[in-house]
């Protein structure tokens, strides 16, 4: 019985200052902001269309300084040299992983593989941290 009081009044208590600050921040009605906006408009607080803050994301640079046919030349030499790098994940983490030798046998691997299957601990395809969202 105690215990159901207890509780009931921690739920009392997380759920009072919410619902308070609820009511403090109705949203205003449509005939409110329109009245807003034209007053702002009267007094020359709003901003003309297009003449706003520039983007920060998204907008080109100077441009490149060289011409399709030196990046080109530039992309072709490098591969001569052996200096791109492979399609994919290139950062510096991956690549230390990759070059790490297992220290187990591929039948050792498929063996713990087949006793994680057998106790139920293998995680379905896609389900996974990095799955899709449903």
């Amino acid at each position: 019985m105690i215990r159901v009081r207890v509780l009931a009044a921690a739920v009392a208590a997380t759920l009072i200052p919410t619902l308070a600050l609820a009511q403090a921040s109705a949203p205003t009605s449509r005939a409110d902001v329109k009245a807003e906006t034209r007053a702002a408009e009267k007094s020359g607080q709003l901003t003309p269309a297009g003449e706003g803050a520039s983007p920060t994301s998204g907008t080109p640079g100077k441009g490149s300084t060289m011409t399709r046919e030196q990046r080109k030349a530039a992309t072709v030499e490098a591969r001569k040299k052996g200096e791109l790098q492979p399609a994919g994940v290139t950062q510096k983490g991956d690549v230390a992983i990759q070059k790490q030798k297992s220290t187990k046998t591929k039948a050792e691997r498929k063996a713990e593989t087949a006793e994680a299957r057998k106790k139920g601990e293998l995680v379905p395809a896609g389900e996974g941290p990095g799955g899709p969202p449903k």
